[in-house]
């Protein structure tokens, strides 16, 4: 009940504006709804319809209140004077009958104190009701809490996550131990002169786990754990952040031992003095207290700062040195054993067939993080159910990997058979590539069945390896499966069509990391003139954008050309060479509209190639 009656306090509350606006909008007069004035009076008196009229006069003023009543004595209307005295006159010429009323002094109180007293009560009323929905909201309440800290405490109450629930990140499991031992047992590291570690920063790629494995190091130390975004220290209020930052750390140090994890951290703690709005910012000012509190911790406080970002590159170096972020672990892609592990643990409570083989799937998808895996797992499910079956098999999997890896196919697109076989051509071009060509490949699934992306069709290869570095040989041969959509295109059709435009851009791209990044032409040499983007996305060098002269530029540019060019000649001459596989698959193409890696090697087995 009596949270129901807090619950009616604002509707009160508006309901008391009004009443007091009403109260003091003309002293409460009457409002006169025929919009009756001195000018139709006139009229009126010397029309002969006035019968009588009423006359009564302001305080201290000659204006007044004037009531008339007309000869068929049923309406009576009146309007405000702005001289009673004049009306008077008017009335003795024209020889009706009016009373002048006495003057009726108002009650002080009633007109001067009382409306002030109730607006008093009405915003003393108000600030309470702010004041308590503040208490009452606490660290989620938005009004009048603008510099309260978001972070979401989590405590050994709630839901606990261990080392057990990470997979596939054992190195940097057993780095985070220490970490662990460190808020469990701080004496025996003091007791030998060791300074406890006040911050890990955990770097890696979206997806690979940074958060859990934060999470996992407070549930492994069984101490309270408070999670912010970099994104809610900054708001368009001057000194929120740096306000937000102040109120995090003395909520930890009340919580302490205890850990503060800060996800994407590069979104407040970017390199200082960049950016085109001048120097010394709001996000700035954040960043600064955020280095003050850091400095500010005891040897014994317990509080341990970690933080995960994907932008190491652009973080400010201040925040970066020993004495506050400590350890820097590298969280990567997970590898083949621990893909494996990860879709283990993603495949509890979801039903296999017996014809899904983990170790298998994870084979097949290199380079895919946990956050991939998982989401392979929960489309596959998802496909299942939408089949009305209890279990998972081979089929909602690789199903599941082509929505993830491409997207969705759009079946229901009518497509005329003069693009359809374009688009056949084009794919078939990059798959005759991808299987003559060492390097790359070998072909998962070709199709010819547009995308929710935009594409009128896919050729998915299958790397069957993890790799650390990528030879001058192999990116040649990556640019030359690129290129071999539009080389059958030409080849074949006499034409060609504006499906390249991606593959042109990718490959011009890679062209040009390989003159200006990895140092791959004789001509320009082991130099590196790559622009970086990063700096000039935070400001950096603006205006400084290119650090080499003309003349490299142009080299530069003819080196990309004539890769390109090259590899776009050797992609024809393959083609040319397997044409009758090309059209071949083509005809596969037209025929199923999406072929497997089975149907598509078929074509290269010696019982149908051509006898010479």
């Amino acid at each position: 009940m009596r949270k129901q009656i807090k619950g009616y306090g604002f509707y009160l509350i508006i309901l008391a504006i009004i009443f007091i606006t009403v109260f003091l909008s003309d002293s409460l007069e009457i409002n006169n709804q025929n919009a009756y004035n001195r000018a139709r009076f006139d009229e009126d008196l010397e029309a002969g319809r006035v019968s009588y009229v009423d006359i009564y006069p302001n305080v201290e003023v000659p204006t007044g209140e004037v009531r008339v009543l007309f000869n068929d004595r049923e309406a009576r209307k009146s309007f405000h004077a702005s001289d009673v005295g004049e009306v008077e006159m008017l009335l003795k010429d024209a020889g009706v009958d009016y009373t002048r009323h006495g003057i009726t002094k108002p009650n002080w109180f009633l007109s001067n104190v009382l409306p002030y007293i109730l607006m008093f009560i009405v915003v003393i009323a108000l600030f309470s009701f702010l004041s308590n929905q503040t208490s009452v909201g606490g660290g989620n309440s938005k009004v009048m809490n603008f510099g309260k800290s978001r972070a979401k405490l989590s405590t050994e109450d709630s839901k606990k996550t261990t080392f057990k629930n990470v997979a596939g990140l054992d190195e940097e499991k057993d780095e985070l131990k220490e970490i662990v031992d460190f808020l469990k047992s701080p004496k025996k590291y003091i007791q030998v002169g060791a300074r406890i570690p006040k911050g890990v920063l955990l770097v890696g790629p979206p997806g690979t786990g940074k958060t859990l494995l934060a999470k996992a190091v407070a549930g492994e130390a069984g101490v309270p754990f408070f999670s912010i975004s970099g994104s809610d220290f900054v708001e368009m209020f001057v000194g929120v952040g740096a306000s937000r930052v102040r109120d995090l750390f003395e909520d930890a140090k009340k919580n302490s031992p205890c850990i503060v994890f800060i996800d994407e951290i590069d979104a407040v703690a970017r390199r200082r003095g960049t950016g085109l709005g001048g120097g010394h910012d709001e996000r700035e000012q954040t960043l600064n207290q955020l280095l003050v509190e850091m400095d500010g911790f005891g040897v014994n406080e317990g509080i341990i700062v970690m933080a995960a970002t994907n932008r190491v590159d652009i973080l400010d170096p201040a925040i970066l040195r020993p004495g506050r972020f400590d350890r820097k672990v590298s969280v990567g892609r997970p590898d083949v054993k621990g893909r494996e592990e990860i879709l283990r643990v993603h495949s509890k409570g979801k039903p296999l067939g017996d014809d899904v083989d983990l170790k298998q799937i994870a084979q097949t998808t290199a380079g895919f993080t946990g956050a991939d895996l998982e989401n392979l797992m929960n489309e596959s499910a998802i496909g299942a159910a939408r089949e009305n079956r209890s279990f998972i098999n081979s089929e909602d999997i690789k199903k599941a990997f082509i929505k993830v890896g491409i997207g969705t196919e759009k079946k229901s697109k009518v497509i005329s058979d003069k693009e359809k076989r374009i688009t056949a051509y084009h794919e078939a071009g990059h798959a005759i590539l991808f299987h003559v060509l060492p390097d790359v490949g070998p072909v998962y699934t070709v199709s010819i069945i547009p995308t929710g992306v935009g594409a009128a069709g896919f050729t998915m290869p299958l790397p069957e390896k993890d790799e650390m570095f990528n030879t001058r040989g192999q990116m040649l041969q990556e640019i030359t499966v690129l290129l071999g959509g539009r080389a059958a295109e030409e080849l074949v059709l006499e034409d060609i069509t504006t499906g390249a435009s991606h593959d042109i851009k990718v490959a011009t791209k890679k062209a040009r990391a390989m003159i200006t990044r990895y140092g791959f032409s004789d001509e320009i040499g082991m130099v590196n003139y790559e622009q970086d983007e990063d700096e000039v996305f935070i400001g950096r060098d603006w205006g400084h954008i290119r650090n080499y002269s003309d003349n490299v530029a142009n080299k530069i540019d003819e080196e990309v050309r004539n890769i390109i060019n090259d590899c776009y000649e050797n992609a024809k001459k393959i083609l040319t060479e397997n044409r009758d596989k090309l059209d071949a698959c083509v005809d596969l193409l037209l025929e199923k509209e999406r072929i497997t890696r089975e149907e598509f090697e078929v074509l290269f087995e010696p019982q149908n190639q051509e006898p010479l």
